[in-house]
């Protein structure tokens, strides 16, 4: 779920120096497998994995209301809140193909925990500008209109041309999608005072840092990986368990394994829909040509773009096929593509905007990264890990939709060899590719959240990528003596242990009135 580029370190961030203990660095987990090349030259590799991108993107697709075969069960916002997770962890202004290749000497410019270092910024005495003159709640921008909910603003920004956002990471303006996610979470952190009079900045902070937590413990990732995946990192209690991490468990302080960031925890790119309906009026495309209106960000909202949250997450329960009246679709909760070995084809045509250094294909680009950065294939890494190697005949090439011929493999997609006719993908898959492949093999039956019994097949990483995200994801949260998992791992939200990402939204929005689960 990383995002399609880097940036500059727009907040001032200085270099940390070269640490052998990778503290604030990108590094590897597994250091002592070959990397992976696929062909007998650089150029060559460089040709076959340019290849098999353009494999990886689907045919055009606009974006569209109504049930829609790659849909999966996950709510839409469950992507855009991975993006927001990672912008979290990690910031690698270095990231352009053309600049030098070492993970050990790469700089992570995010603190590699889930400390919400991308909302908080500095804090209020360093970046004063982005709090009220409390010191303690954030300011937020102007008001915004068209959807749910009756008191949703902007982001913050200055008056420049355009007007950027006063932020804690420019990059949760990317889109009008992240972007509102962003401002829920400076409006919990503002409605967490509200509620509790007398709290201090600290506390607060703490309060939304452990909701965050907990939301991606127990929500987030039972939702993109295995459950048995998931089971085998536990205590015989059901409690997600140290002792079970195999394969990453810094020694020091954690840094940032390149097979996540570059590789497993990409797989948010093939759920990417189209398009999004944010409200009535505004079905908008992820990209679109020249200055036709998309989802892009980086300047001030549109004042009729705020976000119709049922439409993005289950707040509300929703017709799914528009049975209950002709504009049910315009109305329905739209759900996430499914995690597969295809990416939507505005993705690969990313504008300069996005990504001004070649090539423009997402897909193209994450593999040539991994490439550059030496990652190993995903078969020598299912070794490493003593997982079972999926065979050459299932890593399949497309969109994991269902057949409707009842047979196992859908009649759009095909094996990789089969695609690209070469062999030098033959029991050397990319990474990338490979757990997306694998989550094609570990599918799940869902129960989505709207009116009516609808079930949807929803793929979920399995044994190798799903175990590299969870790993990294706790090993970081166990490295962070300030975490939930840390200071206090008993710990549950006022509303209960049912509470997700959808609490979280009505909390932030202002409904239901909860208060929060005991100061710190």
């Amino acid at each position: 779920m990383s995002s399609a580029h880097g940036g500059s370190p727009l907040r001032g961030l200085m270099s940390t120096s070269r640490s052998e203990n990778f503290n604030g660095r990108f590094g590897r987990m597994f250091r002592n497998l070959r990397p992976a090349t696929y062909g007998a030259t650089d150029n060559i590799t460089r040709t076959n994995l340019m290849s098999l991108g353009t494999a990886m993107t689907s045919d055009p697709d606009a974006p569209k209301d109504g049930a829609d075969d790659e849909e999966s069960g996950i709510p839409a916002l469950y992507t855009y809140f991975g993006q927001f997770i990672d912008h979290d962890l990690t910031f690698d202004p270095n990231s352009s193909l053309q600049k030098a290749s070492d993970p050990d000497a790469l700089i992570d410019y995010r603190t590699p925990a889930f400390d919400l270092d991308n909302v908080y910024g500095r804090g209020p005495n360093d970046q004063p500008y982005m709090y009220a003159s409390d010191g303690k709640s954030f300011l937020l921008g102007d008001p915004i209109g068209g959807g749910s909910d009756p008191n949703a603003a902007d982001l913050p920004r200055n008056n420049a041309t355009p007007r950027r956002a006063l932020i804690g990471d420019p990059r949760n303006d990317e889109n009008s999608i992240v972007s509102q996610l962003q401002g829920l979470a400076l409006r919990f952190h503002n409605r967490i005072l509200a509620d509790n009079p007398g709290m201090s900045f600290a506390q607060a902070q703490q309060q939304l840092r452990f909701h965050y937590q907990y939301v991606i413990l127990t929500d987030f990732l039972p939702r993109i990986i295995d459950a048995s995946v998931l089971a085998g990192l536990k205590d015989s209690a059901g409690h997600f368990d140290q002792h079970q991490l195999q394969f990453f468990r810094p020694r020091n302080s954690p840094f940032m394994p390149v097979e996540f960031s570059v590789a497993c925890y990409r797989l948010g790119h093939s759920m990417v829909r189209p398009g999004y309906r944010l409200n009535d009026n505004n079905l908008l495309p992820i990209f679109a040509l020249g200055a036709a209106p998309d989802l892009r960000g980086f300047e001030a909202m549109d004042p009729g773009r705020a976000m119709d949250w049922g439409r993005m997450i289950d707040t509300d329960i929703r017709a799914y096929d528009g049975a209950t009246g002709s504009d049910a679709n315009t109305h329905r909760l739209q759900f996430a593509y499914r995690i597969d070995t295809s990416l939507v084809n505005p993705l690969a045509n990313l504008p300069a905007s996005v990504a001004s250094d070649p090539p423009p294909s997402l897909a193209q680009r994450n593999l040539i990264r991994a490439f550059e950065l030496g990652l190993p294939s995903g078969q020598s890494v299912a070794r490493a890990m003593h997982q079972p190697v999926i065979c050459d005949e299932q890593i399949l090439i497309g969109k994991a939709i269902d057949n409707p011929q009842g047979t196992d493999v859908p009649t759009n997609i095909a094996d990789l060899g089969k695609q690209l006719k070469t062999t030098a993908f033959v029991n050397n898959c990319p990474l990338w590719t490979y757990i997306l492949a694998e989550a094609m093999q570990h599918k799940a039956t869902v129960t989505i959240p709207v009116t009516g019994n609808v079930q949807v097949t929803t793929p979920r990483l399995g044994p190798v990528g799903g175990r590299i995200v969870a790993e990294v994801f706790l090993g970081l949260m166990f490295g962070d003596s300030a975490s939930l998992l840390r200071t206090d791992p008993a710990w549950t939200p006022a509303e209960g242990a049912g509470y997700t990402l959808k609490d979280y939204v009505l909390y932030a929005i202002g409904k239901p009135a909860a208060k929060t689960a005991g100061a710190a």
